[in-house]
This record gives structure tokens, sequence and C-alpha cells, in this order.
């Protein structure tokens, strides 16, 4: 269990650094944008470019894991949907808590994690998740926001603005551009290929720090449960509950649906099966809280769950590595 730690420790120790820079106050506010912008628009793009070039495209055309993990995906938001409805919260927030139980922190934290732990053989995996991430299961959630018909906007202006949001990601276009590299066998001309390699080896340890000064961020500025509707006894009850759906759940979820496809026949390795899986098991995407306060949900939810999901993921996700065949 030690050597998985040793792996670990150092990935969660960069997102309490960012956490504790930011409540101690020793990182301003102001700074935090810039350190988003730098990660989203420098640093991952080019960590995702390069990890395209070196992808093997039988797993990124492969039906089995787009099926597996797209329908897993869809169970996850159906169940947490479900739940949380019953419970009262609406569909704004409902949507976006089954959003932060479905959408796993795969950009900034479950990349430079997976390939430490398994090198490059998980970045297709990483590569189809996160497509199916950003492109399907948030505009599902952010569409399913809109039909309690709060806020000005109605499903379809919604749809429009996720999928603007997606064309404005680069993450995707990095993944596209690095994949077709890799299909043609092109290369970067070579003072370029070293600029975007300088990017590359600093993504992982800022978006690591950024995930935890956006973490403490949102704790600090979260608003008072008594200005939310909801009264505090069922914040705390909720967000226990979507914190076991996104680490226990999900991952339980992508595992049977990925066995029940080995069994079928189809062709699902089972090593991929595992990254899936992993996958699943890391603690929610950190985005999700500012796309909940953009759409109106209660962010303060959002928040307690990504910090709850990523404080507990360090020994979960490290128990599940090292005990997982």
């Amino acid at each position: 269990m030690l050597d998985v730690f040793s792996v670990t420790c150092p990935f969660f120790a960069l997102v309490l650094a960012g956490f504790l820079a930011t409540t101690k106050k020793m990182l301003p506010l102001e700074a935090i944008p810039g350190l988003n912008i730098f990660v989203l628009y420098f640093a991952l793009p080019c960590m995702l470019f390069r990890f395209g070039t070196h992808a093997q495209l039988d797993q990124l055309l492969n039906p089995a894991v787009l099926l597996t993990y797209f329908v897993g995906a869809c169970v996850m938001v159906a169940i947490a949907m479900g739940l949380s409805l019953r419970s009262g919260w609406g569909w704004n927030n409902s949507s976006f808590g089954a959003l932060v139980a479905a959408f796993p922190n795969t950009g900034f934290m479950g990349v430079p994690l997976l390939l430490a732990l398994f090198g490059l053989s998980a970045a297709g995996i990483a590569i189809v998740t996160i497509t199916i991430d950003m492109v399907f299961t948030t505009s599902l959630c952010i569409a399913l926001s809109r039909l309690e018909g709060a806020g000005n906007h109605g499903v379809g202006v919604a749809l429009q603005k996720a999928l603007k949001g997606i064309v404005m990601n680069p993450m995707p276009w990095a993944i596209v551009l690095g994949v077709t590299f890799c299909a043609f066998n092109l290369a970067l001309f070579a003072p370029v290929d070293k600029t975007v390699q300088l990017l590359s080896d600093a993504a992982s340890p800022t978006a690591l720090f950024t995930v935890g000064a956006v973490l403490g961020r949102s704790w600090m500025t979260a608003s008072s449960p008594d200005e939310g509707a909801m009264s505090l006894q069922l914040v705390k009850k909720d967000y226990w509950t979507i914190s076991i759906l996104k680490l226990i759940v999900h991952p339980l979820i992508i595992y049977s649906l990925g066995y029940a496809v080995i069994t079928m026949g189809l062709d699902l390795k089972a090593s991929s099966l595992k990254i899936m899986v992993l996958i699943a098991a890391l603690p929610s995407a950190s985005n999700v809280v500012m796309l909940s306060q953009r759409y109106g949900a209660d962010n303060e939810r959002i928040a307690k769950i990504i910090l709850i999901t990523t404080a507990l993921a360090f020994v979960s996700f490290s128990t599940l590595v090292k005990f997982y065949d």
C-alpha cells in the first residue's frame, strides 16, 4: 500500500497546498482566475496535445469503451437526479448535483495521476472519458437544469450556451489536434515542440495547485446556509450522499457495465476497464462549481461535495489502485 501512497500522496498534497494557500490568504483570490487561464488555455492543452500524439487510435475509436463510459454517465446522472429530486432540490440544483456526481476531475487531476501510475497506456482512455464528460454529460445536465423554468433562459438557450462553452474550451481541440498528428505521423517544428513540452511539464503541478485554490475560494465565498432555500440539515445529508455516489457507486457502475460488455464478447480489454473504473473513482470535477454559479444553482452545496470527494479520494482512490486487478 505504501508504494501506491508514494505515488498518489504528492498529487493530493499539491491540492492541499493550493487549498491552504487560499484559505490562509497567502494566495489572493484575484490571482486564481489567472491560474485558471494558464492551466486551461496553455498548460493542459499542451499536455493533452502531447498525449494525443502518443495515443493508441484503437482505444480512441473502440465502441466498447465509448459505450461503457457513455452508459455509465447516463446511469449516474439518472440516479443522482432521482435522489436529489426526491429530496426536494428542484431541477436546477438536482441537475448540478447529478453533474458533480458523474463528472470526475479527469483533466486537472486524473490525467497526471493515471499517467504517473500506468504511463502513456492510460492516455487514450482518459481522452475518451474527458470528451464524453465535456460534450455529453455537461450538456445533458445543463439542459435538465432548465426544465423547472428557473432563470431567464429555456432549455434551447441553455444547450446553445453549453455547446458554445465546449467550442470555446481549448482542451477538446488540443486532443483532436494531437490525435490528427498521431494519425498522419506529423511532428511540430523543434522550437515549437520544446515550448509545448515546457508548458506540458508545468500542467500537472499547476493544475493540482489550482484545484486546491478553487476549492479554497469556494469554501471561503460560499453563501451562508441561511441565505439558501434548503435547510442546513438537508445540505449536510445531501452532500455526503452525493459524495458516496461519486467515489463508490460511480466506479461500481462502470465496472459492472464493463464486465457485462466483456461477457458479451465485445472488444473491451480488462486493462482499459481498469483505467475507466479508476477514472470514475476520481473526485468530482472542480469546474462544476463555476457552472453551478453561472446557472444559479447552490454552489455552496457543489463546493462541499467537491471538497469532500477530493479529501476522501486520497484514501479511496489509493485503496482501489492497490486492490483492484
